[in-house]
Order: structure tokens, then C-alpha cells, then sequence
């Protein structure tokens, strides 16, 4: 008998979701599929595969509100907020397919006198895309749509917390017409999924999750030789300069610190005030969290839903407290949330003061609502701290100088440099990271390189 996954939603503590897991032979099997599909998909001319892929596209999008729905059952964010991760998988889609003409062209050379030369970009064959719960649908899309596009097939494991996000996926492939075995998806157990990226077949691995995670999947994938990309999560900082409108940054960073309940592997972490605007800061950013709605998903009203589990609230509660004993101040009023109780996955937005290097809450990966702010005197102790980390996601600047901000950028040790905003992908830019980050990059024409080989092809024309 196969073992059982169940998904227990945030919402109330029940099960929402229950999938017979796959053993061994569904791998072998799958992956044969897989191989043989492949062959057949890479020899089907690009246009035609970007035609229907954009209609898989136009059958996801019909199914949004349903999308939508299931997304705030399984991982717990509000249904205000739910429909725009379709939103962005069809930015995110539609872009991919709109660039792929021009970036997987073969790269020509120059002229040489009798010869003919080309470097094509091929597809490596059989990708295993790993996809996390906390945006099911935008970090699996970074890599399933654009390894399609480039004619792979794609093998999914998704998140036990967002199993129905795989189902949803193969839907509207087959809607679309996708040739049978392209696309896939397995429900895996940790040591299948294993199993899955160490086989020979698998040339490649997408993966998002955690540093633990990434070490994993770099020890499977020695087995079989697959390259390996890994997004990590972060601990992503942001400098508020003392030029910076101050209002904006309130509301950016705030947001930034809190949508997704916090869960969010590019939110903000770390906040950093220049000292003309740092009692300002605080005092807004306190005043826009008490203004948050902590409740169920389901409710249209609530603006902060539940994170992923009750151990997951427990984690960050426990970095909270830690920071808390080392001196750290606490200036949320979790009395105000009424939701906010211990044992269960509601919790309250939180922003620490006087906090330091020396705590977790501004070192170790924060998955919830909580963010430590500092005070700090020049950009070069704003820089040096912000790059004092083990990861390098993204960072953000709050400045009206745009100048001084591309001198700040170019000395940030991290994948994305923002101005003014923050917490957002551009599919047009590489989704990338640094340090414990990850490796690697998804999205914009670089992204079709990781999912691609570059082939040389020599001719002479007249022996």
C-alpha cells in the first residue's frame, strides 16, 4: 500500500488534502515517459511550442478564482492577495515566451572565409523542478514554463503543503494539448525525491528551498551528474537613506516585511535607518503594523493570514524572545490581534528595536512577520552591515539619489539590487542570489542559459 501524504491547512487545523505518494517504480516509470517524450518535444519546431504553451497559459488563467481559492486552503494566504500570484505566473509565462525567439538564437560568430559557424542552444533533456509552498505557483513557473519552452520535459515534486499547485500545472498543459509525458508531476517522500535527482536520466534540477534542502540536492546530484539550480531564501536587508521619502519607504518596507504573513524568501528581514529619519521610521512602521488584520484567510477583510504550520509561528516567536532576553525591544502590541494565540499558526506582526549582529532575528532566516530595525550613521556602516550575512538575495535602497545609489549597489554582495521598492521579480531581470542565496538563475534570456547546453557547429564549406 502507498504511503499517504496529508496536507493540513493553516486555516483550521484539518486536512485538506490527502495524495497517495509515489514509490520507485513510479519514478523509473515517469522517467522513462519522460526520455521519450523529450526527444520527440525538442525536434517540434519553437513557435509551435510557444503556441501551445501560451494556450496552457490562457487555461490556467480561466481557472484562477478555483487557483486562487485552493492557494489560501493549503499554505494560508488571504484571499485579497491570493489571485495575484496567478497574476504574476502570467506575467512571468507570457515574457518567457515572448523573449524566446531572441534569446534561445543560435549565437553566430562572424564570418570566417569557407566556413560556416554556429553555437545552438539544445535542451539539456529531463529537468526535476523541487517547488516550496510559500508562492506555489511563481517559484515553480520560474523554471517549468521556460525549461518547456526550451524543449525539455519536466518532471514537478511540489511542496506536500501545495499538492493540488502540481495537479493544477498538468491541467492546463493538457488542456492545452501538451504531448503526453512532457509534463509531469509525482507526489515524493524527502528520500524519493532524492531518489529522483540522483537518477542518471534527470540533467537537471530546479530547486527552492532551504539551505539544508540545497545541500541535499547537491549530494544527490553528484550521483547522476545533473547540474543544480538552488534558490535558497534570504535575509534580505534594507537601507532607508536619509534623502529617501520617508512616507514611501514607511509603506514599502512594511509590506515588504509582512505580505505573505512574512514567509516570502526575498521580504524584508533587516532594516537600516539613516539616524536623521530612524525615530520617524519606527514610529510609522509601528503605526501601519497595528493597522494589519490578523484572521482567517477566508475573510475578505484580513490582511495578514496565518503562517504555513503552528511550529512555523513557535520558530519565530522563539527568535523573537531570544532577541527579546539580549535586549532587543519589541514595539507591536500583539493584544491588539486577537488571533495571535500560542499553538497556533496566527501571529502578529512584530518590529524590534535595539536590536544587533549578535541576534538570530538579524542573522538566521526569519520565515513569519517579524523584522528588526537598526540605527545607522554613514552608507558605509549601512553597506558593511547589510552585507554582514550568510545570504544575498536581494537588497533594498530608499533614496532620491539615483547616482549614489548605483555606487551603494555595486558594493551590495547580493542577486538583486533595488531602488525604491523592494520584495518583487521583474521577469525581464535574473532572478539570482549569492552566498547561502543559492547558485544560478531563473527568469529573463539568462535563464534560458541554466536550461540549455551551448553546441558548436563547424563547417567547412569546401573541403
Amino acid at each position: 500500500m502507498s504511503d499517504i501524504q496529508k496536507t493540513i491547512s493553516p486555516v483550521d487545523g484539518r486536512i485538506y488534502v490527502e495524495r497517495p505518494l509515489a514509490d520507485g517504480a513510479a519514478i523509473d516509470a515517469a522517467l522513462t515517459r519522460a526520455v521519450e517524450s523529450q526527444r520527440h518535444w525538442a525536434r517540434t519546431p519553437l513557435s509551435e511550442r510557444i503556441a501551445l504553451l501560451s494556450r496552457a497559459v490562457d487555461a490556467f488563467v480561466a481557472q484562477s478564482a478555483v487557483i486562487a481559492a485552493e492557494i489560501s486552503w493549503q499554505m494560508g494566504r488571504p484571499v485579497r492577495h491570493a489571485p495575484g500570484e496567478v497574476r504574476g505566473f502570467e506575467e512571468r509565462s507570457r515574457h518567457m515566451l515572448a523573449i524566446a525567439p531572441q534569446a534561445l538564437a543560435a549565437v553566430q560568430p562572424g564570418e570566417k572565409e569557407g566556413f560556416s559557424r554556429q553555437i545552438k542552444r539544445v535542451p539539456l533533456g529531463v529537468v526535476a523542478v523541487v517547488a516550496p509552498w510559500n508562492y506555489p505557483y511563481l517559484t515553480a513557473v520560474n523554471a517549468v514554463m521556460p525549461a518547456l519552452i526550451a524543449g525539455n520535459a519536466v518532471v514537478l515534486k511540489h511542496s506536500h503543503q501545495t499538492p493540488l499547485c502540481a495537479e493544477r500545472f498538468a491541467e492546463a498543459f493538457a488542456a492545452a494539448g501538451l504531448p503526453a509525458g512532457v509534463f509531469q508531476y509525482l507526489h515524493l517522500s524527502h528520500t524519493d525525491t532524492s531518489r529522483l535527482m540522483a537518477d542518471a536520466r534527470v540533467a537537471n534540477v530546479c530547486f527552492t528551498g532551504s539551505v539544508a534542502g540545497g545541500r541535499a540536492v547537491v549530494a544527490a546530484t553528484a550521483r547522476g551528474f545533473a547540474t543544480a539550480g538552488l534558490e535558497l531564501g534570504g535575509k534580505d536587508p534594507a537601507y532607508v537613506r536619509a534623502d529617501a521619502n520617508l512616507a514611501h519607504a514607511i509603506e514599502t518596507l512594511v509590506d515588504g516585511a509582512f505580505f505573505n504573513a512574512g514567509q516570502s524568501c526575498c521580504g524584508i528581514k533587516r532594516i537600516y535607518v539613516a539616524d536623521a529619519l530612524y525615530d520617524a521610521f519606527v514610529e510609522g512602521a509601528v503605526a501601519l503594523s497595528h493597522d494589519y488584520r490578523l484572521g482567517s484567510p477566508l475573510d475578505p477583510e484580513t490582511t495578514l493570514g496565518p503562517v504555513v504550520r503552528a511550529s512555523a509561528a513557535d520558530s519565530v516567536r522563539g527568535q523573537v524572545a531570544d532577541a527579546v532576553r539580549r535586549g532587543a525591544r519589541q514595539l507591536v502590541d500583539t493584544s491588539r490581534f486577537a488571533a495571535d494565540k500560542d499553538g497556533t499558526p496566527y501571529l502578529a506582526p512584530q518590529l524590534l528595536v535595539d536590536v544587533d549582529h549578535s541576534m538570530g532575528i538579524m542573522r538566521e532566516e526569519t520565515f513569519g512577520p517579524a523584522v528588526g530595525v537598526m540605527r545607522v550613521h554613514s552608507d558605509e556602516q549601512a553597506i558593511a552591515l547589510m552585507n554582514d550575512s550568510d545570504f544575498g538575495l536581494t537588497a533594498a535602497l530608499f533614496s532620491a539619489d539615483v547616482e549614489r545609489a548605483g555606487q551603494l549597489g555595486d558594493e551590495l554582495e547580493t542577486g538583486t539590487v533595488f531602488l525604491n521598492r523592494c520584495d518583487y521579480l521583474d521577469p525581464a531581470l535574473a532572478w539570482t542570489g549569492v552566498k547561502h542565496s543559492g547558485r544560478g538563475c531563473t527568469l529573463s534570456s539568462v535563464g534560458f542559459e541554466q536550461l540549455t547546453r551551448p553546441k558548436s557547429f563547424h563547417f567547412r564549406i569546401k573541403p
